[in-house]
């Protein structure tokens, strides 16, 4: 019988995103049920590069099978490198792996090249992720995109488990505004930088709302300024619950375009505020929601197509807002009921 479960974490202190949130909203529902969930979290680093091996062996060393004498009955192990913890009993619900030795490797977004050095870190850390995953009695993803991923480069099957974004059931929905909503860590992966471009073709009455904050604060300010929207693009940083939720009612739509989200929250919360999403071809996770001219619109990775599919939000005020009730109808039934019922399940096989 499961009683005591330990989730762990991956957190880089001072930096709170998407898996954080979702770590945190598992213990809670967990606690909800009567369960007794902790979490365990061990601070992450992943620079110099030689790091990451340091971090693996970090999370080697933490034995979970007990604590204070009693037994932890289950751990359920979420990104890299977590799923490294020692557990006879040990699910991984996996947020993501380290994406710059898998996918990203070879892009923009990735600090490995092809180097001997890189290339020997790479096979090696691709080697232990497939052992220690492995060690997993069920493997779980947060989305068919990440699992598409585990099955490529690690030869594993996962089952897609998706859970409510952070902000469900406190989201509601508003008078369409003629303004674009941007939700998001400013870092390159995100693409803020293309929404700000394809607003400049867009008509002069439409603005675009950026929240979050990050390293690309600065450099994005710089991008409006020289496209000359600056007076149009409105940098939030962070804010609390009730402002975003207010943000999100009142948007005309929301703009998102990753490359190659995992699972994007993002999205969701947009279609619980019954908003259109206008996402990119490439967006990975997302496109498991957004379908062109159903519940958003899809447009290539580029600046003249997301600004036109922008502009057609801006031109059919009607024909958006049919789109986000849409997306709504798509995404309302997604619980926390479900992802707890499978890991619970499948932790006592």
């Amino acid at each position: 019988m499961i009683r005591t479960i330990a989730v762990c974490e991956a957190q880089v202190p001072f930096v709170h995103g998407g898996a954080e949130l979702h770590v945190r909203g598992l213990v809670d529902e967990l606690r909800r049920r009567g369960y007794r969930a902790e979490r365990v979290s061990v601070p992450f680093k992943w620079y110099p590069k030689e790091e990451l091996l340091a971090q693996v062996a970090a999370w080697r060393l933490v034995d979970l099978s007990e604590s204070n004498g009693e037994r932890i009955d289950l751990v359920v192990a979420t990104k890299f490198p977590t799923y490294f913890v020692r557990h006879p009993n040990k699910i991984t619900w996996l947020f993501h792996q380290y994406r710059a030795i898998y996918d990203l490797c070879g892009t923009a977004y990735s600090e490995f090249a092809h180097t001997e050095m890189d290339v020997r870190l790479r096979a090696r850390l691709i080697e232990l992720d497939r052992r220690a995953l492995g060690e997993s009695v069920a493997i779980f993803s947060n989305a068919r995109n990440t699992a598409a991923r585990l099955a490529r480069y690690n030869g594993l099957d996962a089952e897609p488990l998706y859970h409510p974004p952070p902000l469900a059931g406190k989201l509601k929905t508003g008078a369409s505004g003629s303004y674009f909503l941007s939700v998001g860590r400013l870092e390159t992966v995100k693409r803020v930088d293309l929404i700000i471009h394809a607003l400049a073709r867009v008509d002069h009455a439409w603005r675009l709302v950026i929240v979050g904050d990050g390293p690309l604060r600065r450099p994005l300010e710089q991008t409006a300024a020289e496209t000359g929207v600056a007076d149009r693009v409105t940098f939030t940083g962070a804010i609390d619950e009730a402002a975003l939720v207010e943000l999100y009612a009142g948007a005309g739509a929301v703009v998102f375009p990753p490359y190659d989200e995992d699972y994007g929250y993002i999205t969701l919360e947009a279609f619980l505020a019954r908003k259109p999403v206008v996402t990119t071809t490439d967006a990975g996770g997302p496109l498991e929601f957004v379908e062109d001219g159903v519940t958003g619109f899809v447009a290539a990775p580029d600046r003249d197509s997301l600004g036109e599919a922008m502009a057609r939000v801006a031109r059919d005020a009607g024909f958006a807002r049919s789109l986000g009730e849409a997306g709504y109808e798509r995404v309302r039934a997604i619980s926390w009921d479900r992802v707890v019922e499978r890991l619970i399940e499948a932790g006592t096989r």
